[in-house]
């Protein structure tokens, strides 16, 4: 993936760290994921991101989980490494350990807490690149999270960068998308950070969805996608009218509370969360089983 590259389009699925109950992450389950995913025609598996609990996996295992996606997706699906940090070097020293295993790209996120300006934006990503910039960098704008808010002409500046060749756009706003299609370079990929609007977004011309909604519905979330890129608007929101209560209620609490707990009663995974993530409350429980049934995912 460079600057002229068809960059990648579809399904994202932003995959979740499976814990066993003492906390300890649980690869072989990881492993099954990966599988499964493969499976339901998933186009592309994004690891250690926020859904991945990234803020509580220490380093070495940020690492071991990439590796280990990468291993047992053996070629079949790419593998987007999420990357990130609040440190510009720790987030080179992540990526340049998903490069050395195998990762096809990397995911990047708006250095968060610290607060950078534009400039600061800009110097971080651009040192990434000049590092890394082998491994495809894909930006991830989610100020709702970071605080700090990847600017249009900062995203613009970044996009003539070699190297840097997408966006996740997280805000929700379809407005600041559409500006975004429409003045990026040819080849610079638009994904949306937002389930619940990304059917919209992919309808203006975006590549995919980066999507929790697809840890529970990977094959309608990849239907879905290839649905609205190629203009079917009535398939497309015939899946989107029975994802939607999924959309709301895996966001009911912090994410990936309400997902990890989808992801037990589906029997995908454990619901075993690190602190400070806790346990979904009881009376949301209800709300996302009944989404999962409406998603047609439980009898």
């Amino acid at each position: 993936m460079t600057s002229s590259h068809v960059p990648l389009r579809g399904s994202i699925v932003a995959l979740v760290t499976p814990m066993h109950e003492d906390g300890s992450v649980d690869y072989a389950a990881l492993r099954r994921l990966v599988d499964w995913h493969v499976a339901e025609g998933t186009d592309c598996i994004g690891v250690v991101g926020t859904t991945g609990e990234s803020p509580t996996v220490d380093v070495e295992e940020h690492c071991e989980i990439i590796r280990v996606a990468v291993e047992q997706a053996a070629g079949r699906v790419p593998v987007m490494a999420g990357c990130g940090g609040n440190s510009t070097a720790e987030a080179i020293a992540l990526a340049r350990y998903a490069r050395e295993v195998g990762a096809d790209s990397q995911l990047q996120v708006v250095p968060y807490y610290n607060k950078p300006g534009q400039e600061g934006q800009y110097r971080h990503f651009r040192a990434i690149a000049e590092a890394t910039g082998d491994l495809p960098i894909v930006l991830y704008n989610v100020p709702g999270r970071s605080v700090a808010d990847l600017q249009h002409d900062t995203v613009l500046r970044l996009a003539q960068v070699p190297g840097v060749v997408g966006i996740k756009e997280a805000t929700g706003n379809l407005e600041r998308a559409q500006w975004l299609i429409r003045e990026v370079p040819d080849g610079f990929a638009v994904y949306s950070g937002d389930d619940a609007t990304a059917v919209a977004l992919m309808f203006c011309g975006g590549h995919g969805n980066v999507s929790v909604t697809a840890n529970v519905a990977p094959r309608l979330m990849h239907v879905l996608c290839m649905a609205a890129m190629a203009g079917q608007v009535q398939a497309a929101m015939a899946i989107q009218q029975r994802l939607l209560p999924l959309h709301r209620q895996l966001f009911v609490e912090a994410n990936p509370i309400p997902v990890k707990w989808a992801m037990q009663r589906l029997g995908l995974c454990g619901g075993t969360l690190r602190l400070p993530m806790t346990e979904l409350e009881p009376g949301n429980q209800p709300r996302v089983e009944a989404a999962l049934r409406e998603a047609g995912l439980l009898g």
